[in-house]
């Protein structure tokens, strides 16, 4: 599904295209594409890592502090 903001008709996204493929030329506008997708791909990656290095030390964090709990509670004999 492609959304094009502010409703681009299908007559400019073809004159679009075509500028594109006579300045940048043939050889150049594949190469240039494929980088751009090279950087969305490392990109939506960071994201990834960023979220899930997040979420892993709360996780952490957790089960030290029930770990300190119990720690800290005097087992039933000792009383």
């Amino acid at each position: 599904m492609l959304i094009v903001p502010l409703f681009i008709g299908t007559t400019e996204l073809l004159l679009i295209c075509g500028l594109a493929l006579l300045l940048f030329g043939g050889k150049k506008l594949p190469e240039m594409m494929r980088g751009l997708g090279q950087g969305v791909q490392s990109f939506k990656e960071g994201m990834n890592s960023a979220v899930n290095s997040e979420e892993q030390p709360g996780k952490t964090q957790d089960s030290s502090a029930k770990n300190a709990e119990s720690e800290n509670k005097p087992d039933v004999g000792e009383q």
